[in-house]
């Protein structure tokens, strides 16, 4: 099975593509049109390159024993990676030392600030 998703990743050479039937073990198949998953869509090695990451807890360190590569090497191929990967931005909301930081810049009001510590 493995084998096949490797086969299908160089089949499809980094262009987009859709399944268009999933088929169950049990014999159950549905079809229609379904975009794979962004990962699902990066080559089998950028794949594996992925998971390993992950397995390391994102150590580049490890990532450099493992792939027998240089940090910038690593850190090249995650770059490129990340280019392909359609990431949800994440925003954090400010915390209360931001609060403070905006207010001692003069970038906040103290009423501001009060508001944002109450938070």
């Amino acid at each position: 099975m493995t084998n096949d998703w490797h086969q299908l990743t160089d089949l499809t050479a980094d262009r987009p593509f859709l399944v268009t039937e999933v088929r169950m073990d049990s014999g159950i198949s549905v079809q229609g049109e379904f975009e794979p998953p962004p990962l699902a869509r990066l080559r089998y090695e950028d794949q594996v390159f992925v998971s390993a990451f992950v397995r390391s807890h994102g150590s580049i360190k490890e990532m450099e024993k493992a792939f027998g590569i240089s940090y910038p090497t690593v850190k090249n191929r995650l770059n490129r990676i990340i280019d392909q990967l359609q990431l949800v931005e994440v925003t954090t909301s400010p915390g209360p030392d931001d609060a403070l930081d905006l207010l001692e810049r003069g970038e906040i009001s103290a009423d501001e600030a009060a508001a944002r510590l109450r938070r």
